[in-house]
């Protein structure tokens, strides 16, 4: 560095001779002559290739090429490191952003601005930055101390690399809000994270063989992931499992360092952040996802696939005024387009025919796609004009599916976006998935009426194999465990598992997904063979006929191999979900957007408004309701459990007397606790060993790890001592549905009890129920229970046209329903005269044929909105003993109504 640089005189200009001075006193000479020689070197290398060129005779076209690369690669990283600056400055100064910019395009504001129902968590940004340098330290102890030797163990070339450097920098990850979905399951918790870091991360690795240095400074993700805590159980910790993942890709921006410089090259650059993507897509973007189990006994594979919500058949009709691409003599002449169309939802692509020369096409083809999340996944429909060399864009519409849930069918015009012209017209109907296959034979009479294009024919239900592990496979032939993988197959589509090295008692946890044409006339093939898919290990083939006989259309259970050892076996759930679309469902429009564009956080965008518009300038019709419910899949699968707490034998003696000198009696009781409900007995004195013989019974979901705990004490004046105690696992009881047997007390030196548990499966067989009335009434219990002969389900969808406040205002209506002395409240909406719950509720019922439930709408639990009272009896002369109507409310307005269904089983 040269003394003229730090001169004062010389920023004046007034000193010309000051360049010449000798270095300052602080900097030693030998460093400028360091300088001048580096400078020279930079000069000398940079003329290098022009020399070389001309004495190898090379075309300047190649000089050319590489200036423009390197112009490029120069562009490129000034744009990311500008990027990366905008997002720190707008991560740190976002209160004074918003409110100096409040009119600027709603893509700049947070999720909070545009959401009301997206919240601000600051202070769990506060923790994340006070926490950011201990996470940082844990990192750099992970990728140095487990990850490198993993790494240089991997390859005798990777055997010098080093971590030379990790830190996580200042810049901490922010939630730039949080959305919880509450209105979903309540036996889950379901949130949104919108995620947005923009860090300044410097990690360099180093592989000193090949004195290769490169490493990465600097990068951004925005996007929104998804936890799912599920399920919820009455025990520490609370939530049997955590579940991740993002509903759409989260944009990911780095800036390279070292060699993977290289990586900023135009065209690598690309290429490279999307295999990162590709990487991260592949564990955590639907359909998959991050499941971390916190119980035992969990069925992992269901919860990192679970049933999905529903199937979407798109039906593509055909577009109008679509934009000109293909011009004659450099525009002068408008030509036409030669369309075709591209179908995302999630990883699920469709690429319709293109249609040649024609700015109104027509397609009619029909695609199914299976939707895992709603709220969140959407549609997009792009359009492009084939071309020999690269395709032209024509525009593009986003569909929000939770809108088609909610409508069951959408016909409609959309407009496409990003272009000067063109709509796209769709039906989107909302297929429901049915546990039962009394309706199957008219889902196939429907789809043989259906004529598409497609090769595929219209599916009549969709078919979920949950592989889970495999017992006693054969060794193979050079008696070394094998690796085993499975090949599924349905019809012509097969679907691999991963495979387990080394085992012959593999654990895949896999699940797999299948459209289904016809149940009655298709198999399942399932091959296990070993890793190089020469040596088979086994081979099992199920005829899906036999799942429709099953209860609840679900086989799970062990399966023995063919061909085999003989004790080789498989365990695999296979549930199969019938196709349904309701008669009664009519075409509905989705609800308008929000004005604006969205957060800029992939909001879902619709471009349909209530009112729209078509090509031709027709108005469309308003929505109409539907006249059915459209309830959760797991709607009434609960079930019903009965405990008979019968006797106890040989309790410990507390009430002694004389400091223990003479022994006395116990005065016992029991607390049982199952889901978060406490059942206690009565207490019977001076007995060791007690006969209670008294009834209860419990509504459960069959939750993995769910206990039921049973605690004995001896009731005293000031505290209670405690007798012992045991827990149960559910899974068992389910497993058995039987158990008549005598349980050891823990924690004391002896007593046991005597229970006798039953596990109640459901049904909707009429004729049963005078057999199962006639059985209760035999019975007898001390606490003078009778035993319930049935269970009422009922689905709270919404209301119409309910009238408004004494002042004029909208209600906040809430639904109280009541069946003798118990109740359930709905969540309060807000003011609306069309409110939606999407709530269910179940209630024990002792005999059908005499009992009635209320109905109560009010305003914040104050003013009344309405009544309805439902007599059992009218259920159970109902088709499937199911009633799924508009009912009228009494007390209201004459147009006043509630979408129901009410089930008993």
């Amino acid at each position: 560095m040269h003394t003229a640089d730090t001169d004062p005189d010389m920023s004046s200009g007034t000193a010309p001779a000051a360049a010449a001075a000798p270095a300052s006193p602080s900097q030693p000479p030998g460093e400028g002559a360091v300088s001048v020689l580096w400078s020279f070197g930079k000069c000398l290398a940079a003329l290098l290739p022009v020399y070389l060129a001309g004495y190898y005779g090379f075309s300047i076209s190649f000089l050319l090429l590489g200036v423009m690369i390197y112009m490029g690669y120069k562009h490129g990283r000034l744009e990311k490191e500008m990027r990366l600056k905008s997002s720190m400055y707008l991560l740190e100064n976002e209160r004074e952003f918003t409110t100096q910019k409040l009119f600027r395009s709603r893509r700049d504001l947070p999720p909070w601005i545009n959401f009301p129902d997206v919240e601000k968590v600051e202070w769990l940004n506060k923790i994340l930055q006070q926490a950011w340098p201990f996470v940082g330290q844990y990192l750099e102890k992970l990728l140095v101390e487990t990850i490198a030797p993993a790494i240089r163990a991997s390859s005798i070339h990777l055997q010098t690399l080093n971590f030379t450097k990790v830190n996580l920098g200042e810049k901490a990850l922010k939630l730039v809000g949080v959305k919880a979905h509450t209105e979903q399951d309540k036996r889950q918790v379901m949130l949104d994270l919108y995620l947005s870091y923009a860090g300044d991360v410097e990690i360099n690795v180093e592989i000193k063989k090949y004195f290769c240095k490169a490493g990465v400074k600097g990068v951004q993700l925005h996007g929104k992931l998804r936890v799912i805590l599920e399920p919820l159980i009455g025990d520490v910790p609370l939530v049997g499992a955590v579940t991740m993942f993002f509903i759409r890709r989260p944009k990911l921006d780095i800036n390279w360092t070292g060699l993977t410089n290289l990586l900023d090259i135009p065209g690598l650059n690309a290429m490279s952040d999307t295999m990162i993507m590709d990487a991260i897509a592949s564990h955590l973007v639907l359909p998959n996802r991050l499941t971390i189990p916190l119980v035992a006994d969990l069925h992992v594979a269901q919860l990192r696939s679970p049933l999905p919500r529903g199937v979407v058949r798109i039906h593509l009709l055909e577009a109008e005024d679509l934009t000109a691409k293909d011009t004659v003599i450099k525009g002068l002449i408008d030509g036409k387009s030669d369309p075709y169309a591209v179908l995302r939802v999630g990883t699920q692509i469709f690429t319709s025919h293109h249609v040649d020369s024609n700015l109104n096409p027509q397609w009619r083809e029909m695609y199914e796609v299976i939707v895992h999340e709603v709220p969140g996944q959407e549609l997009e429909v792009e359009v492009f004009d084939k071309d020999p060399d690269q395709d032209d864009f024509l525009g593009r519409a986003k569909i929000d599916l939770d809108i088609v849930k909610k409508a069951r069918i959408v016909d409609d015009w959309f407009n496409l976006r990003d272009v000067p012209s063109g709509s796209v017209h769709l039906r989107l109907e909302w297929l429901s998935l049915l546990s039962s296959a009394d309706r199957l034979s008219e889902v196939i009479q429907k789809n043989q009426n259906l004529t598409a294009k497609t090769a595929d024919p219209p599916s009549a239900a969709i078919l979920a194999v949950y592989l889970d592990q495999a017992y006693e496979l054969p060794m193979r032939k050079d008696n070394k465990d094998p690796s085993p993988m499975v090949q599924i197959s349905v019809q012509d589509t097969t679907k691999e598992s991963k495979t387990c090295y080394g085992t012959n008692n593999p654990v895949w946890e896999d699940a797999f997904t299948f459209f289904i044409q016809d149940p009655r006339k298709q198999d399942i093939d399932i091959q296990v063979k070993d890793d190089d898919r020469a040596f088979p290990l086994g081979s099992l083939t199920i005829p899906l006929s036999r799942l429709l006989e099953s209860h609840e259309l679900t086989l799970d259970q062990w399966f023995h191999l063919e061909n085999p050892g003989l004790a080789s076996r498989l365990y695999a759930k296979i549930v199969l979900r019938v196709l349904w679309l309701s008669d009664d469902a009519s075409p509905t429009t989705p609800s308008p957007p929000p004005s604006g564009s969205g957060s800029g956080l992939d909001q879902g965008e619709i471009t349909s408004n209530q009112n729209s518009t078509g090509p031709g300038g027709q108005t469309k019709p308003l929505p109409s309701r539907p006249q059915n419910t459209t309830p959760d899949p797991e709607f009434a699968t609960e079930g019903v459990l009965r405990i008979h707490l019968v006797e106890a034998q040989n309790l410990i003696a507390k009430d002694n007397f004389m400091g223990g000198m003479v022994k006395g009696k116990s005065d016992p009781y029991v607390k049982i606790r199952v889901a978060g409900i406490t059942f206690r007995s009565h207490t019977i004195k001076e007995n060791l060993n007690p006969v209670w013989n008294e009834l209860y019974e419990v509504i459960l979901t069959q939750l993995p790890g769910q206990e039921i705990q049973f605690e004995l004490f001896d009731k005293d004046i000031d505290q209670d001592d405690f007798l012992g105690r045991f827990k149960l696992n559910l899974r068992d009881i389910i497993s058995t549905q039987f158990i008549d047997t005598w349980y050891t007390l823990n924690d004391v030196k002896s007593g046991r009890v005597h229970l006798v548990m039953e596990w109640l499966p459901r049904v909707t067989d009429l004729p049963r129920l005078e057999q199962v009335l006639q059985y209760q009434s035999q019975q007898s219990y001390q606490n003078k229970v009778v035993p319930s002969a049935a269970v009422l389900f009922v689905y709270v969808e919404r209301a119409h046209g309910l009238p408004l406040k004494k002042n004029g205002k909208e209600p906040k209506a809430g639904v109280e329903i009541t069946l003798k002395n118990v109740s359930y409240k709905t969540k309060i909406c807000e003011r609306s005269t069309s409110p939606r719950w999407d709530e269910a509720c179940h209630f024990l019922v002792r005999d059908p044929r005499d009992e009635t439930f209320t109905l109560k709408l009010s305003h914040s639990w104050g003013q009344t909105l309405g009544s309805l009272t439902v007599v059992l009896r009218e259920v159970l002369s109902e088709p499937g003993l199911m009633l799924d109507k508009w009912f009228s409310l009494d007390g209201a307005l004459p147009e006043s109504q509630i979408l129901l269904r009410v089930t008993l089983k």
